[in-house]
């Protein structure tokens, strides 16, 4: 029932759009005044408190509404709807107002333009102090450049020196650990540092009301490392005065590799001691069995009408056959039996000794033969050699009661003058015959006296303990090596390394020599349970110009990748204690680092470690031993897959 508000303008035409003009030019101009704050807000959003510009802009949305609907209620009277704009108007208003005053000293303590140059004005004659300072700090720097180069030299002459230096203060304190040390005792520096030297030795935790003061007397000692193995050292230590306090420098050599080339060479001496016992033992006992066999020959010829008694003769002449066949066993061991050696082509023999093996072992054991590229020539005698590898394949299926497989393989290798594990072998390129089976494998103990004659752990009469001692005399005898790479419940590999036949050709079958080893400078991270074979990995890592970082299991391993981002690859050994294989390691160090490359290390074949579920058929494993040439291009073969796209 309400009148249109023309209605008050006398409807005069001049004053409804003087009204409608001025209403609409006041709207437009409020409504454009939001989009600006709102542009405002957005693009600089280093403003503070941009929440009022927002309650602003609201604030002048409502008021430009107003005056839209003072022009609609000319003619239509809305006045209620006038009223509820003009009541949320009035909220907004005070809102913005209230909360404008509390933020006033906020906005006030914002810095004026003025302020702002009063404080680059200070700025700059801050920065022409610092230009004298800085002269004056060029003077001193000048003076301490020298004494920086020498430190550095210092410096550098520890932190690559390949035996460890170590400084304690006088009260046995560790002031310096250079690298050397970090690797020998698996400790970082900063985990030692102003630390009891004791720690490093075993005697300190048995005496520990004890000084370690005997750590400065030198001589020979045992080291303690981070894991809790112990190795051989050798301790040099003097002392001098820094600052008047006394101080005491110990250069510290690791003893582990001369100490397992003096075991394995007390182990050479036992076995040639054997030897030599063995080999006059069978002599005289072929004397014997010379007479006792003649005897009951002659026994047996004159009991024809005595078939009774003719038996007992042939039992006696039986079983001297069978004594004979031993001390021919004993005599090959002692590398007195008469050798025929001749070229031979270790490929075909190996073919004919597959149709040999069908026939000879039992249907459940499966036999493969691979062999190396190029012609792999050995210089020995065929028999022996064949009377070798089928001892071998016998022993192999005794190993697998329920089945296997056996491999037989040949390729032509070098051992370099790096001969940690195997200090009896001259240098230089050999014929390779390996025997691998995946049996039931054997413990340490038992591989460590394998090659002893009468050792045997076959129960009684099934075995004479003779087969591996023929083997191990044979290969000797003919200038060349046997080796037994065997784990419990794995298999085992018996590799026998035969001089090659002088053809006359090229060594171009196979690189040899350090030379011919590609190099890096890439950071790898070893992962290798046997102390002795970790320190002769490490040394031949590092001589290829590689950073090395080492780890004892997989646990050492994963802690070391969380914790140095700069290690590029992972070379860890397939079977390890502790739980987790090398290829659980591989698995794991993955999920934590995305491609990284892996290179794997076993004694074993690739077959026989796929087949047991221990690696793909597509790693990179490099069977153990390895020369430095392999160990080199193996290396490169990993860096090089992790950077191609799969």
């Amino acid at each position: 029932m309400l009148s249109p508000h023309g209605i008050c303008l006398l409807w005069e035409p001049e004053l409804i759009w003087l009204h409608v003009v001025s209403d609409a030019c006041i709207a437009a101009a409020y409504f454009s005044i939001p989009f600006a704050l709102a542009i405002l807000v957005t693009k600089r959003r280093d403003l503070k408190f941009g929440w009022v510009y927002w309650a602003f802009a609201i604030f002048i949305m409502a008021c430009g509404l107003t005056h839209v609907l003072s022009i609609y209620t000319l003619w239509v009277p809305v006045y209620g709807i006038e009223g509820m704009v003009k009541a949320t108007t009035a909220v907004a208003s005070v809102f913005t107002a209230a909360a404008l005053w509390p933020l006033l000293p906020k906005i006030l303590a914002i810095p004026s333009p003025f302020e702002l140059r009063q404080v680059q004005a200070a700025l700059e004659e801050e920065e022409i102090k610092s230009r004298d300072a800085t002269l004056l700090l060029q003077q001193v720097r000048d003076a301490q450049r020298a004494m920086r180069e020498s430190v550095a030299r210092l410096t550098a002459i520890v932190e690559t020196a390949v035996d460890g230096v170590i400084l304690l203060d006088a009260q046995d304190r560790i002031l310096l650990f250079n690298p050397a040390c970090e690797r020998l005792f698996g400790y970082r520096a900063d985990e030692v540092m102003n630390r009891n030297v004791g720690m490093l030795m075993p005697e300190a935790d048995a005496a520990p009301d004890r000084q370690a003061r005997h750590f400065a007397t030198g001589g020979e000692a045992i080291g303690l490392r981070k894991d809790g193995t112990t190795f051989a050292m050798d301790l040099s230590v003097g002392q001098a005065r820094q600052d008047g306090e006394l101080i005491f420098v110990g250069i510290v050599h690791d003893l582990t590799a001369r100490k397992l080339t003096e075991q394995q060479l007390q182990q050479a001496q036992k076995m040639e001691t054997v030897g030599q016992l063995s080999g006059g033992i069978a002599h005289d006992f072929n004397n014997l069995l010379t007479v006792i066999i003649g005897n009951a020959e002659h026994l047996s010829e004159q009991l024809k009408a005595r078939p009774d008694l003719r038996r007992f003769a042939d039992d006696i002449c039986q079983s001297g056959e069978q004594g004979a066949e031993l001390t021919q066993r004993l005599l090959a061991f002692s590398r007195r039996q008469l050798l025929r050696p001749q070229t031979i082509d270790c490929r075909s023999l190996l073919d004919s000794m597959f149709k040999l093996l069908k026939r000879t072992l039992r249907e459940d054991i499966e036999i493969r033969t691979s062999s190396g590229p190029g012609t792999v020539l050995a210089f020995a005698d065929r028999a022996q050699l064949e009377s070798a590898v089928l001892n071998l394949a016998l022993n192999a299926q005794d190993a697998m009661p329920s089945g296997g497989h056996l491999t037989l393989a040949t390729e032509l290798v070098t051992i370099d003058d790096d001969r940690a594990l195997h200090p009896e072998v001259a240098p230089g390129s050999y014929a390779l015959i390996s025997v691998t089976d995946d049996g039931e494998g054997m413990t340490p103990e038992v591989t460590a006296r394998a090659f002893e004659p009468f050792f045997t752990t076959k129960e009684a009469g099934k075995g004479s303990g003779l087969g591996l001692s023929m083997v191990y005399g044979f290969a000797k005898q003919s200038g060349g090596h046997v080796s037994i790479y065997s784990e419990a419940g794995l298999g085992t590999t018996v590799r026998i390394y035969l001089p090659r036949a002088n053809t006359g050709g090229s060594q171009a079958d196979l690189p040899d020599g350090e030379d011919t080893a590609p190099r890096g400078y890439e950071t790898i991270l070893i992962v290798e349970d046997d102390p002795f074979v970790r320190s002769s990995v490490i040394r031949r890592v590092e001589a290829l110009g590689y950073r090395v970082a080492a780890a004892v299991n997989g646990k050492d391993a994963l802690q070391q990748l969380r914790s140095d981002p700069g290690i590029d690859l992972l070379f860890t050994d397939i079977v390890m204690p502790g739980g987790m294989s090398g290829w659980d390691l591989a698995d794991q160090a993955r999920r934590l680092r995305p491609g990284l490359p892996v290179l794997f290390t076993s004694g074993y074949a690739l077959e026989t470690l796929v087949e047991h579920g221990r690696a793909q058929a597509q790693a990179i494993v490099l069977t153990k031993p390895y020369r430095k040439v392999e160990l080199a291009q193996r290396l490169r073969d990993a860096l090089a897959a992790a950077v191609v796209p799969s």
